[in-house]
């Protein structure tokens, strides 16, 4: 959710701190916040307030000589979205100043009982942080202040601290949001997204849970590191090489991050193949194939667009290999788990790898002894590492806040494994993923006609998508990506279902998209399209070209009919797009939303 990033270096810590933030935007903020040390008048200097990081940059100071600093992009959570609100937040006498992701559940308890009659400036439970930390400093050293203190919270932290009468240390701690420790040639970064270290670092470590850091510079001049447990016990770790670059995280030309990440899927498509074939055969690792064998049932546990890929997950599962195969939505199943089967194997599909909903769902299956495997784009995240073991997406980095690449991402990794479970191989995989990528970059190449079609079509303050079969699950993905791009209220329905309530909703004018991907519901769903164009509907079908009419607006180049959620998201991710253009929305950063859920 919110974003980190700390220094201590050679470098100016600030031009390292505003830099990564910005990388960092993609994640969701309403407010940002600086705090650094100044060599020339040695005292520490903090910019904070709502709004975004180009107002932190543009609008505050940043001359000074300074080679220490953390900074942070809040989400509230705690709070209203302000000056006071925002982070960095200190202690009563400001002799700390912290930043810190994550929600503090037992805040109010500790307050009552540590810090009874402490007048709290702002609204937000990190404050109480700061004022431990300082509380218990009277009695203890400031290392040993610091363990107590995460002794003693509950929930969950990214923490990064400064002690002002000490400006040459920069102490962090973890537990359940990320954190990771950037090391570089020239000084030490913390940060909550890898992508906030390039440039800045070479090697990476993801800091394990309830991991206490501290980062020192020498009078030598060197910059050390140690990282201990919750009670000062050395932690070993082995630092990871990090393998982006910058162009990676750049938008390469085009206008916004998301019409970037939708152009990039066929490429996609083909390094996912590169990734998982060897002499032109699909492989995975052996020991994953073995967690499925004589389980009772796959129960597949997601949020959000992953939730839609695991829809798809579960008719692929169920059509090829023939494993029964439930979907859930993790929110719902922490607290209101279902009735298990006696031997189920259980996939979490995250994008980010750190949503906060599946980890509650991941604790707890594993406490109960059974398997786990992850899907997700990063292999170093909290859900990767916790698993049993984990897929990942290659998909690259995905900076805008609603997920394109990384949703098809999702659903080739489950096809290429639904693919190799299956005792008979319905097809040549290789073949049709390639006619998939080709399909893409054929409906792509017309993103200028489509639009054209949302200029047409679009313009109502309400939509509706409808289909049948694998395509209701396309439907449902479409629906999201509108909203909560433009802002338009759009639901995606079963098309069979219209007569059952929501056909009272269709009124002059209102776009109804249609896709039909399957002959055998062709006739079906289109008997829905003539029931909504009578009643003044202003239809829109998108379909392949074996089930097209010469009506239709989109006509999609053939693939496999397991394959189509593939190639029939991606004109509703271009129509999504090109509604929120056309109304001038934050496309890449929309109202509300964050790029990763690290918070329940």
């Amino acid at each position: 959710m919110c974003g980190i990033v700390g220094y201590l270096g050679e470098k100016k810590a600030t031009d390292v701190i505003l830099s990564g933030l910005e990388k960092l935007e993609y994640r969701g903020y309403d407010s940002c916040g600086v705090s650094f040390f100044s060599n020339i008048d040695n005292q520490f200097i903090t910019y904070k307030d709502k709004g975004r990081v180009k107002h932190l940059v543009e609008d505050f100071n940043y001359s000074l000589v300074n080679h220490l600093g953390i900074g942070h992009t809040r989400w509230a959570t705690h709070g209203k979205p302000n000056q006071v609100n925002s982070h960095p937040h200190f202690s009563r006498s400001e002799r700390f100043s912290i930043v810190h992701n994550g929600v503090i559940e037992n805040y109010k308890e500790l307050t009552a009982k540590y810090l009874p009659h402490m007048k709290f400036i702002s609204e937000t439970d990190t404050e109480i942080i700061a004022n431990l930390i300082e509380h218990f400093t009277h009695d203890l050293s400031v290392e040993e202040a610091i363990r107590k203190t995460l002794s003693l919270i509950e929930g969950s932290y990214a923490l990064l601290i400064i002690d002002t009468t000490t400006p040459h240390k920069l102490y962090a701690a973890k537990n359940k949001s990320p954190l990771l420790i950037g090391v570089g040639t020239d000084g030490i970064t913390l940060a909550s997204d890898v992508m906030a270290l390039i440039g800045h670092a070479q090697y990476y470590y993801p800091i394990e849970d309830k991991t206490f850091t501290s980062v020192t510079k020498q009078a030598n001049g060197k910059y050390t590191y140690e990282l201990f447990d919750i009670i000062g016990k050395p932690v070993t770790f082995k630092l990871l090489k990090i393998d982006m670059v910058l162009d990676e995280i750049g938008k390469a030309g085009y206008s916004h991050f998301m019409l970037k990440e939708i152009c990039e899927q066929p490429s996609v498509i083909r390094k996912i193949m590169s990734k998982y074939m060897e002499n032109d055969t699909f492989f995975v690792s052996p020991s994953i194939l073995s967690m499925f064998e004589g389980i009772d049932r796959v129960y597949i546990i997601a949020a959000g667009t992953s939730m839609h890929a695991g829809f798809v997950g579960k008719h692929l599962l169920e059509n090829m290999p023939k494993i029964p195969c439930e979907v859930f939505i993790a929110s719902e199943f922490a607290y209101n788990p279902p009735l298990l089967v006696d031997n189920p194997l259980f996939i979490f599909i995250s994008q980010s790898g750190e949503t906060a909903d599946l980890r509650a769902c991941l604790v707890n299956v594993k406490e109960q002894g059974y398997k786990t495997l992850t899907i997700t784009n990063v292999a170093t995240s909290t859900l990767a590492r916790e698993a049993d073991a984990y897929l990942e997406i290659y998909a690259g980095p995905e900076i805008a806040v609603a997920s394109t690449k990384a949703y098809v991402g999702q659903i080739v990794i489950l096809t290429i494994l639904a693919y190799l479970l299956a005792p008979r191989k319905p097809f040549d995989l290789h073949l049709e993923l390639s006619k998939v990528a080709v399909s893409m970059e054929a409906i792509i190449d017309k993103r200028d006609y489509i639009h054209e079609l949302v200029k047409e079509k679009i313009t109502k303050r309400n939509c509706f998508y409808i289909g049948r079969g694998i395509d209701y699950f396309t439907c449902l993905e479409a629906a999201l990506k509108l909203k909560e791009i433009s802002y338009i209220q759009t639901e995606g329905f079963a098309a069979g279902e219209l007569k059952h309530g929501t056909i009272a909703l269709i009124e002059e004018g209102v776009p109804v998209i249609a896709i039909i991907s399957q002959s055998a519901i062709n006739n079906n769903t289109r008997a829905n399209i003539r029931e909504v164009t009578a009643r003044g509907a202003n239809k829109l079908v998108i379909s392949l070209e074996n089930v097209s009419d010469v009506t239709d607006e989109i006509i999609l180049m053939d693939v496999h009919q397991l394959l189509t959620p593939l190639v029939t998201v991606i004109p509703t991710q271009l129509i999504a797009f090109y509604s929120a253009l056309d109304l001038n929305k934050d496309i890449d950063k929309p109202r509300n939303l964050a790029k990763s859920v690290t918070v329940e």
